[in-house]
């Protein structure tokens, strides 16, 4: 594919895997150097214990065709993110184009989706406003002046549902919904200054930890749908790889015209018609053939969209 961000600078926190590291390695893939933080790299896990690490990411994205770079960091740490912003500036003479705020860091917190929030462990649920918000800010605090002295750049904040729908319960709802809201503060602040800010919303991510629950691979995955008839989730039928949700990023990182996304909160099935990407398996989740075919229970198996 062209090269189109050849020479630009990307800083994705929480490429460690799902969608931050789909949306890596579609950055990569357009040719930019990729910044890739998280906790977990191959001499030390963070404390959810997944296996993936950060110089993964940056493997895949160089081999993609970008440039990446590993960066332990734990977004909380202010100074951990000051020296890596430092780096930036000093390694990329004040150039960073596009900024992804991905971390998430709740499941492990969030307990029983089925209890009201006051049912919860408080100390838990504000962990994942800490994970999932002060992270986003404290990162934002300092790459925006980098972007103002350019006066130009993208903050994409990934988020999970829409800005008007309550979502599970207060402890997810909230840092998803506030997330949004750091799009629509960029939009006003930073916008004057050139910088876009948008809020991307995946549908049902086929993250690492998803498949591995469902007992299936990405090259497998809709097994899981056919190994079950009498449950068969439709929306299964329906998911999306984390690189739908980099080809979603990438398109608003190529779009000269992406200042019409401020301050707005977009799916990635709503950007895929727009800018015409389709998803690794050539289809565009959300559209087509998963629409009434699935509802009728008339979707082939995975080898006839192969």
């Amino acid at each position: 594919m062209p090269k189109r961000l050849e020479g630009q600078v990307a800083l994705v926190i929480g490429a460690t895997r799902g969608a931050g590291r789909g949306i890596a390695v579609e950055l990569g893939a357009a040719g930019a150097t990729v910044y890739c933080t998280g906790r977990t790299t191959s001499r030390q896990r963070s404390p959810f214990g997944r296996p993936e690490t950060i110089e993964e990411t940056a493997e895949l994205v160089t081999a993609a065709g970008g440039t990446g770079i590993a960066v332990q960091v734990d977004h909380l740490d202010v100074e951990q993110v000051r020296d890596l912003v430092h780096r930036i500036d000093t390694d990329q003479d004040g150039r960073l184009d596009v900024l992804v705020n991905d971390i998430w860091g709740g499941d492990p917190y969030l307990g029983d989706f089925r209890l009201p929030f006051w049912e919860h462990d408080l100390p838990r649920g504000l962990q994942v406003l800490h994970n999932a918000v002060d992270t986003h800010i404290i990162t934002s605090w300092h790459v925006a002046p980098l972007m103002v002295k350019r006066r130009r750049g993208l903050v994409v904040e990934i988020t999970d549902g829409r800005p008007d729908e309550f979502h599970d319960h207060l402890f997810y709802d909230l840092p998803k919904k506030s997330v949004m809201r750091l799009a629509v503060a960029y939009a006003e602040e930073l916008g004057p200054h050139g910088i876009t800010g948008v809020a991307v919303s995946p549908g049902w991510l086929r993250s690492e930890a998803m498949l591995e629950g469902m007992g299936v691979t990405e090259e497998n995955w809709q097994d899981w749908y056919w190994r079950e008839p009498e449950h068969r989730p439709p929306d299964w039928l329906g998911s999306e790889s984390p690189r739908y949700t980099g080809r979603a990023v990438l398109a608003l990182a190529t779009d000269p015209d992406v200042s019409r996304w401020n301050g707005r909160t977009v799916y990635t099935r709503d950007l895929a018609p727009v800018y015409g990407f389709t998803d690794v398996n050539g289809t565009m989740p959300g559209h087509g053939i998963y629409g009434g075919d699935v509802l009728n229970d008339q979707l082939p198996r995975q080898e006839d969209y192969s």
